[in-house]
């Protein structure tokens, strides 16, 4: 009894946008990274 199991699409490729995945990414990463700003600029100035 084989542990492996065999599936036919297993190595084709995904087929997504690559414009659709950098856009997503920078949709969630802009404002993630101003967040971030802002949050150490205000501990900077609280323990500073």
């Amino acid at each position: 009894m084989s542990s492996t199991a065999h599936t036919h699409g297993a190595h084709e490729p995904v087929r997504k946008s690559t414009g659709r995945l950098v856009l997503a990414w920078l949709l969630v990463g802009i404002p993630l990274a101003y967040g971030v700003f802002q949050t150490l600029t205000q501990v900077a100035a609280l323990f500073g």
